[in-house]
């Protein structure tokens, strides 16, 4: 059925509404960033500022060890989804093809660890790092996350294993192959689209997170991740959100630049289901 004019001119003006909706807190961002701290207290605030502070990024390098915590941010974020990689491919893959007792019972277990909140482990996993002695280590926030990734990938692996055919490890088996063997020589090239956006929300995810760091880095000054660094730049009584806004942008590129470098597998990964 052909959709008449006035459908379409509604089609794209919910499209349009849609995307000035999810833009303009981005759009917001860069005019803070860019503007004048005595400009935002002026109504109605101007649409660009007539005199674009473009230095503020080279000042924010420049007074904040910026760097370092995108370092701390980008070790965490990848030792957490390598970790989480390693676990959620085996687990996954065990649970979409293997039917043993108490099978479904672990599958919903870990559907439940994926409901719980972040805060909710926070107590007890600052109790277990506290006793190992790993409270200010970045193995405290690499292994936290994890905890917090491995359902989330678990589950989004399972349901891309489900989608592939058991006719292509079953005949890689009648060739020598072990069940081992064709995971890593069949599946997990075939699953490569699936793989590249699992691991991607996984590190979206290990990026974001505050509570955690908040939690075991407060002391230890050269392991804070960039969420943890930028809440240093809020003043007691005055705070230059120019200045924070500026460092936002900075922190928020690396996911922007990962997702833009990966588009084509992300897209990949979530419509695979469809063509197999």
């Amino acid at each position: 059925m052909r959709a008449t004019p006035l459908q379409t001119a509604l089609l794209y003006a919910a499209v349009i509404l849609t995307s000035a909706i999810l833009v303009f807190p981005i759009y917001w961002l860069v005019i803070t960033a860019l503007s004048q701290p005595d400009q935002l207290r002026q109504l109605p605030p101007s649409f660009w500022p007539s005199e674009p502070r473009w230095g503020v990024f080279k000042k924010i390098f420049e007074e904040r060890p910026i760097l370092l915590w995108l370092g701390n941010s980008a070790l965490a974020a990848i030792g957490a989804v390598t970790i989480s990689m390693v676990v959620s491919v085996l687990a996954g893959y065990s649970l979409s093809r293997f039917r043993v007792r108490g099978g479904q019972s672990l599958g919903l277990f870990i559907l439940t660890a994926k409901m719980l909140p972040a805060t909710l482990l926070v107590i007890p996993l600052f109790g277990i790092f506290r006793t190992v002695g790993l409270i200010g280590s970045m193995w405290s926030i690499i292994l936290a996350h994890a905890t917090l990734i491995i359902p989330f990938t678990t589950w989004m692996l399972k349901g891309y294993f489900d989608t592939i055919p058991r006719e292509l490890e079953q005949a890689a088996m009648v060739d020598g192959c072990s069940p081992l063997g064709a995971l890593f020589r069949v599946i997990l090239p075939v699953s490569a689209p699936g793989l590249a956006a699992t691991a991607l929300y996984g590190f979206v995810l290990s990026w974001s997170d505050y509570a955690y760091a908040r939690t075991f880095l407060t002391n230890a000054q050269q392991n804070w991740t960039a969420n943890l660094g930028i809440t240093t730049m809020k003043g007691e009584y005055v705070s230059n959100w120019s200045d924070i806004s500026a460092a936002s942008i900075l922190i928020a590129l690396p996911v922007l630049l990962i997702y833009l470098f990966l588009e084509r597998y992300l897209v990949g990964g979530l419509t695979a289901g469809s063509d197999k």
